[in-house]
């Protein structure tokens, strides 16, 4: 179940129809308040909203929404700002689409975040059944994450990641020292048709070094090597 939250009645039908030509069931909201109380009560499996929209807009509704809940959440809006991004991810978003978009990428985007968070997909025709996903529990010094339940800990307490941070930290954890460029995390955490700026993997790391500083301030586990990538350190 996929929900859709936009005040855009042409954009909640064109994304809704090409959803459910996917094989996916929807819920569209066209304000906020409606949504907050509807995605709290029955919650639906991933939720794509927009920011600028009336009354409560998508920033407070994603504020909100986090107080209570870790549901998966798009962001699609026509604005076009660092600062929302970034701000978007601060506050949890698990991805961005901008306005003017293509189905085609939204789609893939929403099935990519469904596959990490082990939500069974609607086939898609002609696709190869993927590997699957490796089970064992990585230990990295004091970190610890276990794919097959999405658990992080950092000397032994819970840090909260989105599916597309675990992905990431992953892709830096399984080798540490090895630096990983942007292309390369991108080829972790995204489908294979799907473009991702630099700044999308920056935010995300950003946010996630944000995550492990409220449980250890002195947290340098994440390396940037400045116009190569990131590695991670194991201590």
């Amino acid at each position: 179940m996929i929900a859709l939250v936009d005040d855009d009645r042409n954009i909640l039908t064109s994304v809704s129809i090409a959803l459910q030509a996917e094989g996916f069931a929807t819920r569209v909201y066209s304000e906020g308040e409606a949504a907050l109380k509807a995605l709290l009560e029955n919650p639906p499996h991933l939720a794509v909203f927009d920011i600028k929209m009336p009354g409560m807009d998508g920033m407070e509704l994603l504020r909100r929404l986090r107080e209570h809940s870790a549901l998966p959440v798009i962001f699609l809006t026509s604005k076009d700002d660092e600062q929302d991004e970034e701000a978007g991810f601060a506050m949890g978003a698990d991805d961005y689409i901008s306005k003017p978009f293509s189905l085609r990428l939204l789609l893939a985007r929403v099935r990519a975040i469904l596959r990490r968070s082990d939500i069974d997909l609607p086939s898609e025709p002609g696709a190869n059944a993927e590997a699957p996903r490796p089970s064992e529990v990585l230990e990295r010094g004091r970190l610890v994450m276990d794919p097959a339940r999405h658990k992080v800990t950092w000397d032994g307490r819970a840090v909260s990641l989105t599916v597309t941070e675990f992905l990431l930290l992953e892709a830096l954890a399984v080798r540490p020292g090895v630096i990983k460029s942007r292309n390369q995390l991108m080829d972790a955490a995204y489908p294979d048709d799907v473009f991702v700026d630099d700044r999308t993997v920056d935010s995300h790391i950003k946010r996630m070094r944000r995550k492990f500083r409220s449980i250890d301030p002195q947290f340098s586990a994440i390396d940037t090597l400045y116009g190569a990538g990131y590695s991670f350190a194991e201590s």
